[in-house]
């Protein structure tokens, strides 16, 4: 508790004069705090077995659905309802608000060692967007939550007071334990998503705890609102602490880097139309004809929502070409998209950004196309696409799915002697399309094993919003050599890249690990790098941590930094993203390093590629 209240009050003076600032507290009961000053600090309580509504909310509280409209720079008119009451300029009610923060005080513990403690997440959710749909409707803004624990009661409830009931797991889900109240949770912050994504409002998560919360049944609430989660074990966390200063940096304006309150609307040629996107995002139900009737992700409109975006949000596009009946679209004709983004700055202004493209038509066969694919973009299309079938369908049917898409694009762009495996070639532009695959489909996004549902659902999030290139880092993270020998090399990502003379450095966007080999670590422990005459071994130990720690800087949530030992336990985050091709049951006895997998290795995945791909 100490340490959450220090880091929100730290997040607190970081803030602009300008931004508005409200506190709701919860346990068994819901608090709302009123902010004004007064000589009697107010408080509102609400059950927190019960949903509340908006109206209610305003009734309760005494509010009036009253448009507010900020000028740039400048805090709202005081006296209106809500704003001044219970939603204020951190510079007005600074002293007010930290006095009730240094007052709060955790929940009486329960009366049972076997009961968990009474928390209303849910229930506190429902008032927070309530209040701030009646006090800021139509301008930006953030509902961060911070909790240390599950939800217990009330709406959201994702599992019971009794100890005894463990908290619902992957497993779970299989045998259908459990659903029934994972479900209605889900329902719950699926409303409130709504909610939030109609009046412009985001919701963050910052989870700091040993157990699971409940991101999972957020998920789609963060999601479609283009919210934040964080996960650590506590709130003194270095991960919880860099990760929400970072949030709420400053550019060189002295400006928030976030925008809010945005529309994304998509203009292109007659002859093609728009499937639909993935990312952040919300249908504005635009229905238009160039909307096509086949959907891929958020479809059936040409114009989007975003509740809030940062300078990372990427967008995942999908298009079909539809040209009528009878109409020839000649090689050469120019074909244009046009891609519109409004938001609010956080200055007050609302911006437009235009982005035009043009693009010649060529023949179904013409050599330009296969020389102009991304790769790295179509791997990263496939797994947004991947994840969105994961909310539908079983990840067994979404992993057969990936391979007859190889498969095909294999058929297509290889270049083979019918029924001759041994002769398939890829172009040059494909030949990192089926590694990228392969390490896809042993990834923690469609690989659930060993994975919580809340980790599961934070790393699909981050995967939603991010860009190609981290996107890439998260599908096949990279893998850097240091040794002797010369500067850092990237090296493959295989366990034969395991050499007890070297330190590995392992990104995969989440977390950093730095490996030291076997001979490493016995310098380590001889204490060479401390004998004045070692000034290379020192350098050596020292380069690949000063590299991962700058690999740290820009990333939103902070990534993890782990430094691990050659046959050490926590090796395994290593020998997890690796590709096994030398295991217990191989005969490959000259590496230095095996896996105990039964998983197959990249090399056999490819020939199974092969083999299929030219079969007549």
């Amino acid at each position: 508790m100490q340490e959450m209240k220090q880091s929100v009050k730290q997040m607190l003076q970081m803030l602009p004069e300008y931004c508005l600032v409200g506190l709701i507290t919860f346990g068994a009961m819901v608090t709302v705090h009123e902010l004004a000053a007064s000589e009697i600090p107010r408080a509102y309580l609400f059950r927190g077995t019960k949903e509340t509504t908006a109206q209610e909310v305003a009734k309760l509280l005494g509010l009036g659905l009253v448009q507010y409209k900020r000028q740039a720079g400048m805090p709202g008119p005081s006296g209106t309802p809500g704003i001044g009451r219970f939603l204020l300029p951190y510079s007005e009610c600074d002293y007010t608000l930290e006095s009730i923060i240094d007052d709060l005080q955790p929940d009486r513990q329960p009366s049972s060692r076997k009961q968990r403690l009474v928390r209303a997440t849910g229930a506190a959710v429902g008032v927070g967007v309530g209040l701030m749909e009646n006090c800021i409707p139509g301008t930006g803004g953030r509902l961060m939550v911070f909790t240390g624990g599950p939800c217990t009661t009330g709406p959201g409830a994702v599992v019971g007071l009794a100890l005894e009931d463990s908290i619902r797991t992957h497993r779970d889900f299989e045998k259908s334990a459990g659903v029934k109240q994972f479900k209605k949770a889900c329902q719950w912050y699926e409303s409130l998503g709504r909610r939030m994504a109609g009046s412009g409002h985001c919701l963050d998560v910052f989870a700091c705890s040993l157990d699971q919360v409940g991101v999972a049944e957020m998920h789609d609430a963060v999601s479609v609102t283009g919210g934040v989660v964080v996960l650590a074990e506590t709130f003194s966390h270095e991960i919880y602490r860099k990760s929400l200063a970072r949030l709420f940096e400053l550019d060189e304006n002295g400006y928030l880097q976030m925008f809010f309150n945005a529309t994304f609307d998509v203009i292109m040629s007659k002859d093609i139309r728009v499937s639909g996107t993935t990312g952040p995002v919300t249908s504005a139900n635009n229905k238009s004809p160039l909307a096509s009737e086949v959907e891929l992700g958020v479809g059936g409109t040409t114009s989007w929502r975003l509740c809030a975006l940062s300078q990372a949000t990427s967008l995942g596009m999908f298009f079909e070409v539809a040209a009528s009946h009878g109409t020839v679209l000649e090689p050469g004709q120019i074909l244009c998209l046009q891609f519109q983004t409004q938001y609010q700055h956080p200055s007050g202004q609302h911006r437009l950004r235009v982005t035009t493209v043009a693009r010649p038509w060529a023949e179904p066969n013409a050599p330009e196309i296969a020389s102009s694919f991304d790769q790295e973009a179509a791997a990263a299309l496939l797994a947004r696409q991947a994840l969105f079938r994961c909310s539908q369908e079983d990840v067994f049917d979404v992993l057969r799915w990936i391979d007859r898409i190889l498969i095909r694009v294999a058929s297509k762009f290889g270049d083979f002697t019918k029924d001759n495996p041994a002769s398939f070639r890829w172009p040059p532009s494909f030949t990192y399309l089926p590694d990228f695959l392969f390490h896809l489909r042993r990834s923690q996004f469609l690989q659930v094993f060993n994975n919580t549902p809340d980790e599961t659902a934070f790393y699909r999030l981050t995967l939603e919003r991010e860009g190609v290139q981290a996107s890439m880092l998260m599908i096949q993270p990279t893998l850097t050599s240091f040794t002797f020998e010369g500067p850092p090399q990237p090296v493959l990502l295989d366990v034969a890249s395991m050499r007890p003379d070297s330190i590995l450095v392992l990104d995969t966007w989440f977390m950093l690990v730095v490996h030291y080999g076997k001979t490493i670590v016995e310098w380590r422990k001889a204490g060479y790098h401390l004998q004045p005459d070692q000034d290379a071994f020192r350098e050596l130990l020292a380069a690949p941590v000063q590299e991962a720690t700058e690999l740290l800087q820009g990333r939103m949530p902070v990534p993890k930094l782990l430094e691990c030992d050659q046959g050490g336990s926590q090796a395994r985050f290593l020998l997890a993203k690796l590709n096994p091709s030398a295991t217990h049951q191989s005969n490959q006895g000259l590496t230095n390093e095996i896996i105990f997998t039964e998983d197959v290795s990249l090399n056999v995945f490819t020939q199974h590629l092969c083999r299929l791909a030219v079969q007549t």
